[in-house]
C-alpha cells in the first residue's frame, strides 16, 4: 500500500506514527458505524497508522466497539492508542488510575477492540486519589504481559509529567513516552509555557488534539455571521462560548488571509504550523467524512521557514 502520510517516531521511543493521525471521538456519537466505516477505510487507504481512541468515547465503548468492528486483519497494520480514566458510569465509580482499575478497564478496552494489545495507553487525565507509582506499576506490568506496548499521558501539568518521569527513572519502570494536550494556532498558553520544555528534558512527544480549535481554523466561522448549522461550535453553547470568542475570530481571519497569500488554505497552515513544532510527533484531527480526512493529508508538504513562523507570531500578537 503506497503512503501519502509521512513517518515520525513517537518523541525519543522506537514507535513510529504518521504525522497525520486520526481522532476517533466521533465513532459510536456523531457517526453511525456504516459512517466509521467509510473514515476508517479512507484513512487506511491514504497511509494514516495512528489511530487514536478512548474508552470514554462514542457513549463509553461505542468508538472502541465500531473501530474493532471495523479494522479487522488491518490492526496489525496501524498504531492504536486509547485511554483510561473518566467516568465510564453514571456513579462515577468506574474511573481513575488504581492499579485496581487499570486491570479492568485495559481488560474491556482489548475486548471491545477485539485485540490482544494497545500499542498506546493512555492516562486521559490526573487522578488526584492515587499515586503516580502505583499508575506506572500497574502500567509497566501491562507491557510486560505484552498487552500494552508503550504508555502516555494526557491533560497533565508539567509537574506532574516531571513526577511520572522521574517515579519511573528512579523505579526501572517503563516511563510515559508521550503527552496528548491541546494545542493549536490559537491555543498556545497549555503547552508553550511549561510542558514543552519539560517534554524536551523528557524525550517525550506531543500529540496535539483539538488541532483546528474546535473547528475555528477550518474557516468556517466569520466575524458576525452565524455559524454554519451543522457544525460543532453551533452545537455546544460551552465550546461556543470559550472558542468563537472576538479576538479568536479576528485572529482566524487574519491567518486565513495569510494562508492565501501563500496559496493555501487556513487549515493547511493549521497543520503546517503544528507539525513545523519540534515535539509534535502526529496532529490528531476528527473526521466524520472521509473529505476531512482527504483535506487533512493534503496539508502535508507544506514547510514553514523560520520568517514565515516570524510572521505568523506576529499576526497573533495582541495590538
Amino acid at each position: 500500500m503506497g503512503s501519502n502520510v509521512h513517518i515520525r517516531n513517537l518523541g525519543a521511543s522506537g514507535l513510529r506514527v504518521s504525522s497525520i493521525g486520526l481522532g476517533c471521538n466521533n465513532f459510536g456519537g456523531r457517526i453511525d458505524l456504516d459512517a466509521t466505516r467509510k473514515v476508517v477505510h479512507r484513512a487506511l487507504d491514504l497511509g494514516i497508522t495512528l489511530f487514536d481512541t478512548a474508552d470514554v468515547y462514542g457513549n463509553r465503548g461505542g468508538s472502541e466497539s465500531y473501530l474493532g468492528e471495523v479494522l479487522g486483519p488491518r490492526r496489525k497494520d496501524i498504531v492504536l492508542a486509547t485511554k483510561f480514566g473518566l467516568p465510564m458510569d453514571d456513579a462515577q465509580c468506574l474511573k481513575g488510575a488504581s492499579r485496581r482499575y487499570i486491570m479492568r478497564a485495559v481488560e474491556d478496552s482489548l475486548r471491545r477492540l477485539r485485540t490482544d494489545w494497545i500499542d498506546l495507553y493512555q492516562l486521559h487525565r490526573p487522578d488526584p486519589h492515587t499515586p503516580i507509582e502505583e499508575t506506572l506499576r500497574a502500567l509497566d506490568d501491562l507491557i510486560r504481559q505484552g498487552k500494552v506496548r508503550y504508555i502516555g499521558c494526557s491533560n497533565l501539568p508539567a509537574w506532574q509529567v516531571v513526577e511520572a518521569q522521574w517515579t519511573a527513572r528512579t523505579n526501572g519502570l517503563n516511563a510515559f513516552v508521550s503527552c496528548q494536550d491541546e494545542y493549536s494556532l490559537l491555543v498556545r498558553n497549555v503547552v508553550e509555557p511549561d510542558l514543552a520544555p519539560a517534554m524536551a528534558r523528557y524525550g517525550m512527544g506531543l500529540l496535539p488534539y483539538f488541532p483546528l480549535a474546535n473547528g475555528l481554523l477550518t474557516g468556517k466561522y466569520r466575524s458576525g455571521a452565524p455559524a454554519p448549522a451543522d457544525a460543532r461550535l453551533a452545537k455546544t453553547q460551552h465550546l461556543a462560548d470559550q472558542y468563537l470568542t472576538p479576538a479568536n475570530l479576528d485572529a482566524a481571519e487574519k491567518l486565513g488571509k495569510w494562508a492565501a497569500g501563500h496559496g493555501r488554505t487556513l487549515l493547511d497552515l493549521a497543520f503546517a504550523w503544528l507539525l513545523s513544532r519540534p515535539e509534535v510527533c502526529s496532529v490528531i484531527a476528527g473526521a466524520t467524512k472521509p473529505e476531512q480526512i482527504d483535506a487533512n493529508v493534503r496539508t502535508q508538504g507544506w514547510e514553514l521557514s523560520t520568517a514565515d513562523l516570524g510572521e505568523i507570531d506576529a499576526l497573533l500578537r495582541p495590538e
